[in-house]
């Protein structure tokens, strides 16, 4: 639609504070992140079960390896025993990894497919107002770009958080159980690596959500200008556009460059206290072996590399975990920007809401005060009372306020003060579904979908064959170009209607209308992208189609509402003139000027 928003701007978000999960920070994204994961507990309880087993034989495969080792020059025989089993062990751990990979990919994928779903559905149900006042390329990242970063990073924090959380209390289990000094010393170094971890952590997840926001104003300048490149070039200002673009690319490129240094120094902070936590068990272990106190000990060769193996697995976890934490902070940052779409107040009927049944198409407005920025006066005092079968005009300047009517009409917008009712209902008190069901419209913003003709014309009304959808295209006269077309109604069309001209585009929008007509139509500039000879021709089609019918007629070219019962002529939101063509023309006010002046451009001759 052409939206009519004089004195508009945006408006803040409207945050839902009903639902006590509808908390900001990272707690209560966390609290609904598991909301979501909930419906997949059997999948995550079974792939805790296979981080289990592959722990426990991971931390096997040392064990074996170091009995091998002391029994070499003893007994080949069983060294050979030993080894087989650390290789079965081995096979073990990878058909367990593999298959815990599988379910927590499972897992992940349809935990974000879920939240796309809701955040779907949210938008269908969202008020045109918030869909005016945010850019649509910041709404499509925010279900796209960061859901796809969640799931990255919900997808490392399944694979290596369960498996490393297991691994640290399984190897500082059997630690203990084989010497407990060193199992100390190793122990007494594993803080500092949770302190450099939740460090980086609490200054990553600011971070992270000004990265995901910068994304979100890049993306939304790149939908912008690809979906008015025309005009752009028109105006020669591809150097401005490049230089806007550069001025978020470089903030963007900024924000990343400080989140992703400042969560990648996790790694060799954590790798030094690896360093310092193995060189520490060996020198340890070491005296204890050459002091000959490994009887008491239970320090052997063999129990030494044992160790050092397994203070290897202890602390690499607290180095993965670090990474994965890092990770987290930047899903949990993109899944919050999900959660802020999803928090938004919905269009919501009165649970006492009415169905409008076998509408009539009495339509009255009664008092209404409206403006989209409630600081600027727009629509002040606005009566319309149209009755069944009239037609009704809207005319004016633009910026009158002619669309903004169109908006309160079909409810896309609730009116500030007073009533518009139809059949003597307010149309706060009928579903939405209902109200607008009763209206057909065509909009001098055409909007087809990718697929063939019919596909389009069919939205209407999906069971309509082919006799009735010709014989409405034939009354509109757009059977003779789609006839000429490669395969006719069965011609693949590109999106928003690639490969037709603007005028065949309306045509086809007027088409679907007459498809299925309901009792009350507006037409918002329906004949504007049209050549003056056809569109005399399909004015005797909207005659037909108009017959019975509340008719909202809103037009610039004044020469296609000469025949309406009802001229409605607005100023500066406000009805200043109303009759019909020959009364309004005789008064010698504003109409006629606007008339007139029509007529003399030759733009409303006809």
């Amino acid at each position: 639609m052409a939206m009519d928003t004089s004195g508009f701007v945006p408006k803040g978000n409207l945050n839902a504070d009903a639902d006590a999960l509808k908390k900001t920070g990272k707690r209560g994204t966390i609290k609904r992140i598991w909301v979501y994961l909930k419906s997949y507990r059997p999948k995550i309880l079974l792939s805790l079960i296979l981080a289990a087993v592959s722990v426990i034989y991971t931390l096997l495969v040392p064990i074996k390896i170091g009995e091998a080792i002391d029994m070499i020059g003893a007994d080949p025989k069983s060294v050979y025993h030993e080894l087989l089993l650390a290789v079965l062990f081995a096979l073990i751990v990878g058909i367990s990894q593999f298959a815990m990979n599988l379910l927590n990919n499972s897992v992940t994928y349809h935990t974000v497919k879920d939240m796309r779903n809701s955040a779907i559905e949210k938008i269908e149900y969202l008020p045109l107002s918030y869909i005016d006042s945010h850019p649509s390329g910041d709404i499509v990242s925010r279900i796209v770009a960061d859901a796809d970063q969640f799931a990255d990073g919900l997808l490392m924090g399944f694979t290596q958080a369960f498996t490393g959380v297991m691994t640290i209390v399984g190897t500082l289990a059997i630690m203990l159980s084989m010497n407990v000094v060193i199992t100390v010393v190793v122990v007494l170094v594993t803080p500092l690596s949770i302190f450099i971890a939740r460090f980086i952590s609490k200054h990553t997840y600011d971070m992270f959500r000004i990265q995901s926001t910068e994304r979100g104003q890049q993306t939304g300048l790149i939908d912008e200008m690809i979906g008015n490149e025309k005009t752009v070039k028109a105006f020669s200002k591809e150097a401005d556009v490049i230089k806007k673009f550069d001025e978020i690319n470089e903030r963007l490129a900024a924000s990343s460059l400080k989140a992703i240094f400042f969560s990648s120094l996790t790694n060799p902070c954590t790798r030094f206290v690896n360093a310092v936590c193995y060189a520490l068990v060996a020198l340890t272990g070491a005296m204890f072996s050459i002091s000959g106190k490994g009887s008491i000990s239970g320090i052997t060769v063999g129990t030494l590399t044992v160790f050092l193996s397994y203070a290897n697995q202890y602390t690499k976890p607290f180095n993965e975990i670090s990474s994965v934490i890092s990770e987290l902070q930047n899903a949990l940052a993109c899944a919050a920007r999900v959660f802020e779409l999803m928090d938004e107040e919905t269009e919501s009927d009165v649970d006492t809401a009415e169905t409008l049944k076998n509408c009539e198409g009495n339509v009255d407005i009664k008092g209404v005060d409206f403006s989209y920025d409630k600081n600027k006066e727009l629509i002040k005092d606005l009566n319309i009372s149209a009755g069944s079968a009239q037609r009704v005009a809207i005319v004016g300047p633009t910026g009158c306020g002619k669309t903004t009517i169109i908006n309160l009409l079909m409810r896309f917008y609730d009116v500030d003060a007073g009533t518009l009712c139809v059949d003597d209902k307010d149309i706060r008190n009928l579903t939405r579904k209902s109200l607008r069901s009763s209206y057909g419209m065509v909009l001098q913003d055409t909007w087809l979908k990718k697929g063939t003709i019919m596909d389009n014309l069919r939205l209407a009304k999906p069971d309509a064959d082919k006799e009735e959808i010709i014989e409405a295209a034939k009354a509109c006269h757009a059977h003779v170009f789609i006839r000429r077309m490669e395969k006719g109604y069965d011609t693949m069309i590109g999106e928003d209607g690639e490969g037709l001209s603007v005028g065949q585009k309306q045509l086809l929008c007027v088409t679907r209308v007459m498809l299925n007509i309901p009792p009350m139509l507006i037409l918002d500039e329906a004949t504007s992208s049209i050549d003056t000879r056809t569109e005399m021709k399909i004015q005797s089609a909207f005659y037909k189609l108009m017959q019975g019918r509340t008719c909202f007629i809103v037009a610039h070219r004044l020469s296609t509402i000469r025949n309406c019962d009802i001229i409605l002529v607005m100023k500066d939101g406000k009805i200043i003139e109303t009759g019909d063509h020959k009364t309004l023309l005789a008064a010698g006010g504003f109409y006629k000027k606007l008339y007139m002046a029509g007529v003399g451009n030759n733009e409303y001759a006809g």
